[in-house]
């Protein structure tokens, strides 16, 4: 529940804290731990709630470049440095066509953003809180948020948590960030979160071993193959396994009915050929995985409009596709946004509202930019481009400037980006039939799926 009423009417949670702290972070994953470090490394009172025990399995182990000035900010590069594989670039895999297409990072505007890391996220993941308790954080694992309750005029909230011991406990905070994921803590309390009806995926995945891979700097690069109900990621991480998912239309999920997912995976494979002939010899290390990853966005950001004190950010406010494996970098990137805000509804309250407005401006900018090409990945004209890249105008390093995830830095690549889009509208101009059929098919991919008889 959340109390957003005058304090006379709040509930007992609210009144009967058993302990406070300057912030308390809802998430132990990316996000949330990123901005408990910064803000217990200023000195503040920050506590953690994790629902989980780390390490613990997570999808999503494909970084982008973008990511390592916030390992370098938050003093972990070289111990990110020491579990990951090195990724220098991109190959996409079209099933109409006989080349792969492989783009390098290194060729994007900004040549210092050449490489990121493939990383499992279990050991990632619990790397990031480490960390946050080493520099003063307060971590909790194994404590779920249930209730949270606000006071007006930026007066700070409470938090009922359940700790797997079954203990119930109260802590109040002068802020809260909600990083919890795709749990979304406070944007299901609030009902804002809304299934973004322009896009909508599903995903299975497992570990592989014994999976081939390139020789040299190209053997970390993750793949992308096309197939006909969406594409697959291939990522090959340093201990040798390689997690492949296939991502689908929610639809075409629904048609497994009962057979196992593993089988269910196995054949979704096998109807991408390139792909199953890359897999031949290998062994799945790991049960299969699915879920229902609907995109949406939470219509609320913050609290500053009504004088409260939270905001969220990553997942917890908005998720989109993975195929650009955007997911880590915009939890960790809004989260450095968060605490420069949260800074300010702490030291200077008089200006809260306003921090909080630049903050929503700023943080949104990620999943926006990322969406429009999400939304058209699976175009054939989109495709098209991105098997036969060219880099007039400077067109190629603009889009690869997105791809590396740099967003916030002020790079001058928006006019060539511009210019890229505009040579993709004329594409489907040139191709209306094309165009049109491809539209259509993507209206009944995206329709809600009936559930399964």
């Amino acid at each position: 529940m959340i109390d957003r009423g005058q304090p006379e009417q709040m509930s007992a949670a609210q009144t009967l804290a058993a302990e406070t702290c300057d912030v308390l972070v809802i998430g132990g994953g990316p996000g949330g731990t990123t901005a408990a470090a910064h803000l217990a490394r200023e000195g503040r009172r920050v506590i953690v709630l994790d629902k989980d025990r780390h390490p613990r399995f997570h999808i999503g182990e494909s970084l982008l470049p973008a990511n390592l000035p916030l390992f370098e900010r938050l003093g972990v590069a070289d111990r990110i440095r020491e579990i990951g594989m090195p990724k220098y670039g991109v190959r996409f895999v079209s099933p109409t066509h006989d080349h792969t297409s492989r783009l390098a990072f290194a060729d994007a505007w900004d040549k210092t953003l050449a490489s990121a890391y493939q990383v499992r996220r279990s050991a990632f993941d619990h790397l990031l809180l480490r960390n946050a308790a080493e520099v003063g954080a307060d971590v909790r694992e194994g404590w779920r948020a249930r209730e949270a309750t606000f006071a007006p005029r930026f007066g700070g909230g409470t938090v009922v948590a359940v700790a797997d011991d079954g203990g119930e406990h109260r802590i109040s905070a002068r802020f809260i960030i909600d990083a919890s994921g795709r749990d979304t803590f406070l944007a299901n309390r609030l009902k804002s979160k809304e299934r973004n009806p322009k896009h909508a995926s599903a995903a299975i995945y497992a570990h592989f071993g014994d999976v081939p891979r390139a020789e040299g700097p190209e053997e970390g690069d993750i793949s992308i193959y096309w197939y006909d109900h969406g594409w697959f990621w291939v990522i090959p991480l340093a201990d040798g396994a390689t997690s492949i998912g296939a991502v689908c239309w929610p639809y075409y999920l629904k048609t497994r009915r009962g057979t196992d997912l593993d089988a269910f995976l196995a054949a979704t494979i096998a109807l991408c050929p390139k792909l199953a002939e890359r897999m031949v010899g290998a062994r799945r290390l790991t049960s299969a995985e699915a879920t229902g990853n609907y995109s949406y966005q939470s219509r609320i950001a913050h609290g500053g409009d009504d004088g409260q004190s939270y905001c969220l950010v990553g997942d917890a406010f908005a998720f989109v596709d993975p195929v650009f494996s955007s997911g880590v970098y915009l939890a960790m990137s809004s989260a450095e946004m968060a605490v420069a805000a949260v800074r300010t509804c702490l030291d200077r309250p008089n200006d809260a509202r306003a921090a909080l407005t630049r903050f929503e401006r700023a943080m949104a900018r990620g999943p926006q930019t990322f969406s429009w090409f999400i939304y058209r990945v699976t175009n054939p004209a989109m495709r098209e481009l991105i098997m036969r890249p060219r880099n007039e105008l400077r067109m190629r390093e603009a889009v690869l400037s997105v791809l590396a995830g740099d967003l916030h830095r002020g790079t001058p690549y928006g006019r060539s980006l511009l210019l890229f889009k505009a040579v993709y509208l004329a594409a489907g101009m040139f191709h209306p039939r094309r165009a049109w059929q491809a539209w259509r098919r993507r209206q009944a991919n995206i329709r809600d799926p009936q559930p399964a008889g």
